[in-house]
């Protein structure tokens, strides 16, 4: 039965090396430099020292998940593209860069390597366990990339719920300070950094690529789905169609989001006790019990022992 097992997880990871590295092929960057042969020497010379000074993952790591998504069905890709994938990578501001036919490649693999390498592991360490490690990656591979991308999600959109009132607060100063809202937007581009700087700077290509200001910020609120958000867009696409001062909506927004802020803030100091019962009862009032009670015990043993009945 071990070796079956073994017979088993050898042919998984051999698949897993031939689906990495399929041979009889040049690989991307290979193929780059093969075709500078023909351009002068100094620029071969310096178009490689460039390429080589590129980072690992954009050099190998891409080009191959590039490759690999390329060998995909098409209809498989355009339904994948379709579906939830991109509206959550969007949420999680593609991490790594990575699009979504990479991110769903690396799932993939994910999927294959994680049970194959536990249970290549379990082979050699507990060969009784291979079936558990092997279910155990299987478990891994296919809920771990969903887990750090929901993740990478909570994470963003709760940075972008803190940093918003900031980002209207500093919108209406340029305003109301003789900015167009375009150049207000800019403004903040410059002069901040986080979630929300990161998809205005998209927001303002858009619009200088010919996109309406409605159409291009009707894409964030698409792109970022956030209830605070949402409103701040709103508000600011029917002041535009309505004519109405945009730096009296913005101080209205940025008043209306900092009273939001606050009140989530009290909102979590009355869920403090609740969430700290269980840490008192299961860890600070035993140590305290036996402080307290220890020594009044000793001495009822030592007052006990002086006087037996």
């Amino acid at each position: 039965m071990n070796i079956i097992f073994m017979a088993l997880g050898g042919f998984i990871i051999f698949l897993v090396i031939l689906l990495l590295f399929p041979s009889g092929s040049k690989s991307d960057i290979q193929g780059r430099l093969a075709s500078l042969e023909d351009t002068p020497d100094f620029k071969t010379a310096e178009v490689q020292e460039a390429e080589l000074n590129r980072p690992f993952v954009d050099r190998v790591i891409r080009p191959f998940l590039a490759n690999l998504a390329g060998k995909r069905d098409p209809k498989e890709m355009k339904k994948v593209q379709k579906g939830t994938l991109k509206k959550e990578l969007s949420q999680a501001g593609y991490p790594g860069g990575l699009t979504v036919s990479e991110f769903a490649v690396i799932q993939n693999l994910f999927r294959v390597i994680a049970p194959a390498s536990l249970a290549a592991m379990a082979i050699v360490v507990a060969p009784q366990l291979t079936i558990l490690a092997a279910l155990m990656g299987a478990i891994i591979g296919f809920l771990g990339p969903r887990m750090f991308l929901k993740r990478r999600i909570a994470d963003r959109l709760h940075g972008i719920q803190r940093q918003l009132p900031d980002v209207l607060d500093l919108l209406t100063v340029a305003v109301e300070a003789g900015l167009g809202f375009d150049a207000a937007c800019d403004k903040v581009v410059e002069k901040m950094r986080g979630p929300i700087p990161t998809e205005f700077g998209l927001t303002l290509r858009h619009m200088r690529m010919g996109q309406s200001r409605r159409d291009a910020f009707k894409g964030l609120g698409d792109r970022v789905d956030h209830p605070d958000l949402n409103a701040f867009i709103s508000a600011i696409i029917q002041a535009d169609q309505l004519g109405v001062s945009i730096g009296q909506v913005l101080r209205i927004q940025s008043e209306q989001l900092r009273d939001k802020r606050r009140q989530r803030a009290e909102e979590e100091a009355a869920k403090a006790p609740v969430k700290m019962m269980i840490q008192l009862v299961f860890f600070i009032f035993p140590n305290v019990g036996i402080v307290i009670g220890c020594p009044a015990i000793f001495q009822m043993i030592e007052v006990l022992s002086q006087n037996p009945m």
